[in-house]
């Protein structure tokens, strides 16, 4: 009716560590994983945004976050560029804002 204390203890009291070890081992797994496929390659990303946005110099054509196609008449500053989006029409964007760099003798892609 009742269980005893010899049905209640475990086999070897050395078999706790490897039970836990067994149930952290799957999540060990799984981070791995996600450092390969996803942090990893969105560091590299990130890294090659960054050299993007740093080498951009005048004569440069330029698309901003808000999809405006323009050519860098001026770098302001490290923060902010100067961009001619019409004939005589300048603004100011700030470097962060620019999504995607042309190089100068590229076409525009339609």
């Amino acid at each position: 009716m009742f269980v005893t204390e010899a049905f209640a203890q475990t086999a070897t009291p050395a078999a706790g560590g490897a039970d836990i070890l067994m149930s952290i081992l799957p999540f060990l797994l799984i981070f791995v994983v996600m450092y390969f496929l996803i942090i990893r390659p969105q560091r590299a990303q990130m890294k090659r945004r960054e050299e993007l946005l740093k080498n951009i110099r005048r004569g440069d054509q330029v698309v901003t976050g808000g999809g405006i196609v323009g050519k860098v008449t001026k770098v302001v500053d490290d923060a902010e560029l100067e961009v001619e989006i019409a004939d005589g029409i300048k603004v100011r964007v700030v470097r962060s804002g620019i999504s995607e760099v042309r190089v100068k003798g590229e076409p525009v892609k339609e």
